[in-house]
């Protein structure tokens, strides 16, 4: 076995925290970022005609440990189809996807039209103690990559926070970069996530990391109360 790097949430008095520990445990199957996301990540199997919302992230996306129709992407489709609107939500979450990851999919994610993309990635290169530098590089040139489409989607990001292990200075670079990248690039900003759900043992699976049914159901109401005005 091989120590593996567990980011864990905290409250404070101050508010959330990140916590990056090594624990040893199982490792897990090898696999390498996909270029495409599989069959298993796409919620609606809706005609390609009706526009869509596709939701490029991570594997707090992707519903780690949790079946697809359980992840917020699912839940969006359910507020989307309750509100009488004709779009077909896409998750397009990958597990362990770094910000280049996302870069190096996003051609092909782009091959049909999108009417709103939501980017929700960086907690891996945070992890990796990555420069924000480069995580904000690969992201603007992910949005660069969205308008050169015809008609351009419109954009969500999805911001994050950094596990404190890297130090305060390190932490304020990698959150600034969410809301500067999103006045930069005219992009709806969700300020977090995971609001509501991190350091909540019971909103989160046993790994500390990935919610729960009933925590995608509160990510799904963070992320539309940024996305229903885009609709």
């Amino acid at each position: 076995m091989t120590p593996s790097r567990i980011l864990t949430w905290t409250v404070t008095p101050a508010g959330l925290l990140a916590v990056a520990t090594l624990v040893a445990c199982k490792p897990a199957t090898p696999r390498s970022e996909p270029l495409e996301p599989t069959a298993a990540a796409k919620v609606t199997p809706s005609p390609l005609s009706v526009p869509a919302i596709v939701c490029l992230g991570t594997s707090l996306t992707a519903g780690l440990g949790l079946d697809p129709d359980l992840a917020y992407p699912s839940r969006i489709q359910e507020k989307v189809d309750a509100a009488g609107l004709r779009y077909r939500v896409v998750n397009a979450g990958v597990s362990g996807e770094t910000s280049a990851g996302a870069l190096r999919r996003v051609d092909w994610i782009l091959r049909e039209p999108v009417a709103v993309l939501i980017v929700e990635t960086g907690a891996n290169d945070a992890l990796r103690g990555q420069d924000p530098q480069a995580t904000k590089a690969n992201i603007q040139a992910l949005f660069d990559r969205a308008r050169q489409q015809s008609p351009r989607p419109k954009l969500v990001l999805v911001g994050m926070l950094a596990p404190p292990n890297y130090g305060a200075d390190y932490g304020r670079r990698f959150q600034a970069l969410y809301p500067e990248l999103a006045k930069q690039n005219e992009a709806a900003l969700i300020p977090f996530l995971l609001e509501g759900v991190a350091g909540r043992a019971v909103l989160n699976q046993g790994d500390g990391i990935h919610p729960t049914a009933e925590g995608q159901q509160i990510m799904a109401e963070n992320v539309w109360k940024v996305l229903r005005p885009l609709l």
